[in-house]
């Protein structure tokens, strides 16, 4: 009775998590700050999930997250950034001007300029947009002074940063989270980690995958199989050698998802898993690397984000795991409701990814 009863919320958990079949995203920025005598250009990239899912005015008239609602709301995005991204020079209120806001595949840049108090000899600058986005969201800005350029990471409880103008002159880390720490590497590993916890698709997979049960040498085989993979492709996205559009890799994630709960009827065990795993790992590292990507992160500043953000991947991947596995045995020593609620949980896992499906490949032709 036990078990039935833990495999009938274990459903029901599932199917309600096939409604949220978000694209992935980082919870991540990136802003380049350039001081040309007394101005600031600004130039701030987001990915597009991450404003669509918490403005809700850029959900256009026939509920869908299109480019049109970002067009139609051009202005008021450009004035939710200026009032957001507030700049200090030496106390006094830099006025911002919006000059731009273009598409970069799933991101989305703005171009503000910043006109400052002649002989100004430091800069604050406050990320207060980050109060309406999601919690766990960094800013990574990047500031160029003269030949220098000094990067922070900033978060809705560290909002802010200030710099001098001098070239010569250290930069100075006021309610900075990080600053020089080889570039926010604890703020990418804790998005790494963050990612894959609110990442139901992902946690769905390693879900059907501990199911059957079997060897812990085949599972460990599996879940290695799949980081190995998903790491390969997330570094080559990461570094522009090839990326697919996400129109194909989420739906194929998804599709990745039903397989893994179909298969489940006709297997035993994990056994010999790995040669399936591997392959699929390769498509999920491309929506891993999709979240990195919509928000341009410099070149010099990519290595030490995708080893961070992969290293907090793997170790939420490790963590869900550890939890899940003691859950599925404790279900499968129940002689009598074994089957019944190992089956019942397959067909969950089968039925979000075939939700998960439709949706993607309908968001995809919106």
């Amino acid at each position: 009775m036990r078990a039935s009863l833990l495999a009938l919320a274990s459903l029901l958990a599932i199917l309600a998590l096939a409604s949220r079949a978000a694209a992935h995203t980082a919870g991540l920025s990136h802003g380049d700050y350039l001081w040309q005598g007394e101005r600031l250009l600004a130039a701030v990239a987001f990915a597009r999930a991450d404003l669509t899912d918490k403005l809700p005015w850029l959900i256009d008239r026939d509920g869908r997250k299109s480019l049109v609602a970002f067009e139609d709301q051009r202005e008021r995005l450009g004035a939710w950034l200026s009032d957001g991204l507030t700049v200090d020079a030496d106390g006094a209120r830099c006025s911002p001007s919006f000059d731009a806001m273009r598409f970069d595949g799933d991101g989305i840049a703005f171009a503000i300029a910043y006109a400052c108090p002649v002989g100004a000899q430091k800069l604050t600058i406050a990320t207060r947009f980050l109060v309406d986005l999601d919690a766990n969201h960094r800013h990574v800005a990047t500031v160029h002074v003269g030949d220098r350029s000094t990067s922070f990471v900033t978060s809705i409880d560290h909002p802010s940063f200030a710099f001098a103008l001098s070239p010569n002159t250290a930069p100075q880390e006021t309610q900075s989270e990080a600053a020089n720490d080889g570039v926010g590497f604890l703020s990418f590993l804790r998005m790494g980690i963050a990612h894959i916890l609110t990442g139901y698709d992902h946690l769905l997979f390693l879900l059907g995958l501990v199911l059957v049960g079997g060897p812990l040498r085949s599972l460990a085989l599996a879940v290695t199989a799949f980081t190995v993979s998903h790491s390969i492709t997330l570094a080559l996205a990461a570094f522009d050698v090839w990326t697919p559009s996400t129109r194909i890799v989420e739906p194929c994630i998804a599709l990745s998802i039903a397989y893994i709960g179909v298969e489940n009827w006709f297997v035993d065990s994990a056994v010999g898993r790995f040669k399936i795993t591997f392959p699929f790992g390769l498509v999920h590292g491309f929506g891993f690397a999709s979240a990195l990507r919509a928000v341009a992160i410099p070149k010099a500043q990519i290595p030490v984000a995708l080893f961070g953000f992969n290293l907090g991947v793997e170790i939420g991947q490790l963590g869900v795991v550890a939890l899940l596995l003691p859950l599925v045995l404790l279900v499968r020593k129940q002689e009598a409701s074994r089957r019944p609620a190992t089956r019942a949980c397959t067909v969950a896992v089968a039925l979000a990814g075939a939700v998960w499906f439709v949706i993607r490949v309908k968001d995809s032709m919106g």
